[in-house]
């Protein structure tokens, strides 16, 4: 990436050292080097969540709490697995629970809460949020007779009316949860704020933060809430979910689960012998973004991962204005979401008049570029932009994507548009 765009200082790891980490950047397509502008869905995976991964199944692989050793060299792996994760959210390691993705344990907590609640509880939703962390909370309104409540989403700039979310909580709201950041408009919400509202009335508050973890260094402390879901994957690990959840929150509830089964957070909001490859690997993801910083420097993970998070932001949001004032000027193009300059991820969507997004997507496949379209299980949103079937063509930078890439694209849609693909 070229000085233009780098942050002035930084003792982070330049474009070109992060992506040798990555195999995938290798592949060719038609003869054209794969750009993936497809992060939003999943990341890319460096050869250190790999070969950690690897090293479990060949060398340790067992199953928990026994008296040998791969069983007991399973158990550490697993203990430092969530002292890694607990440094990634700010939370403890007797807070981080595991399971297959967001949505599986966003159900299973929901199904814990809900049966606490009755007729008359309610529950506040926005419109900007992914469904898984929809769908679970309006189950309970079929299976406990709840009240949801959808904060409305700003069609004019993609940002959560701030006033209707206020008025949809009353004293009657149990639960609040809330997308920390979109996935389809790159929008970042004010989760601090909705905590704050949500325990004002008494109620538990959950977070979405599958697509801001990726781009901003999560902080359960600083936003006050209860409990908070990500995804490995989408923050270069393998597909596997994390919830970290208050320990006094988390033994409080009550989670369908085996009577054998441990009482004691966090196993106790998990089910099932666990994904310990996934759990090793969401692990060494977090480590390998550490040490993309002078981490020599640093007196622990959380400070290494302050530094590069910091320069993730000032490269995604230059990467992420290049590419809007770009793509504003094709004829045709309509962009979505909140502009460039303002609280938001590297993330952007766009339509093309005359196109359906199928036709974008693949005609960009075609020269090696990989971007994602349709709603992204963020089907509220498209809804409300009118934008149903067809849906959003979805661009995401992330820590691997180059200044040479962000101009393929744009050369590439401008073709596309005139007539010259």
């Amino acid at each position: 990436m070229s000085s233009s765009i780098d942050p002035a200082v930084s003792d982070v790891a330049s474009v070109e050292g992060i992506r040798a980490h990555f195999p995938a950047l290798e592949r060719v397509h038609d003869g054209n080097p794969v750009a993936y502008f497809d992060g939003p869905g999943g990341t890319q995976v460096p050869r250190a969540v790999v070969d950690a991964m690897c090293d479990y199944l060949f060398h340790h692989n067992a199953n928990t709490h026994w008296k040998y050793p791969t069983s007991e060299e399973t158990d550490a792996l697993l203990m430092r697995a969530r002292e890694t994760l607990a440094d990634f959210v700010n939370g403890k390691p007797d807070e981080i629970a595991f399971g297959q993705n967001m949505t599986t344990l966003t159900f299973h907590l929901a199904r814990a809460i809900g049966r606490g609640l009755a007729p008359g509880d309610e529950i506040v939703l926005t419109e900007l949020d992914h469904h898984g962390d929809v769908a679970p909370w309006r189950a309970l309104a079929q299976e406990r007779g709840v009240t949801v409540r959808m904060a409305k989403m700003r069609t004019d700039n993609g940002r959560l009316d701030c006033a209707d979310f206020e008025a949809a909580i009353t004293p009657r709201t149990k639960v609040v949860a809330v997308g920390a950041a979109s996935n389809a408009l790159g929008t970042i919400t004010d989760v601090k704020h909705a905590a704050a509202l949500g325990h004002s009335v008494g109620a538990l508050v959950f977070v979405d933060a599958v697509h801001y973890a990726p781009h901003e260094l999560v902080d359960v402390r600083e936003i006050g809430c209860d409990f908070l879901a990500c995804s490995a994957y989408k923050f270069y690990g393998p597909h596997i979910g994390v919830l970290w959840g208050k320990r006094g929150a988390i033994e409080r509830l009550d989670f369908p689960r085996l009577d054998p089964a441990p009482q004691e957070s966090p196993e106790r909001a998990e089910t099932g012998t666990q994904n310990h490859e996934g759990m090793v690997g969401a692990a060494a993801a977090v480590d390998f973004l550490a040490s993309l910083s002078a981490k020599h420097r640093y007196e622990s993970r959380r400070e290494a991962l302050r530094s590069t998070y910091r320069t993730f932001r000032a490269r995604g949001e230059a990467l992420l204005g290049k590419l809007w004032n770009a793509l504003a000027q094709v004829d045709g193009l309509t962009l979505y979401g909140p502009k460039p300059g303002t609280l938001r991820t590297p993330t952007l969507s766009f339509t093309l008049r005359g196109f359906s997004t199928d036709d974008v997507a693949i005609a960009l496949a075609k020269r090696g570029l990989f971007v994602s379209n349709g709603d992204f299980y963020a089907s509220t949103i498209v809804q409300r932009l009118g934008l149903v079937p067809d849906g959003l063509v979805r661009v995401g930078c992330s820590c691997y994507t180059s200044e040479e890439e962000v101009d393929r694209l744009i050369e590439a849609v401008g073709a596309l548009a005139s007539g010259r693909a």
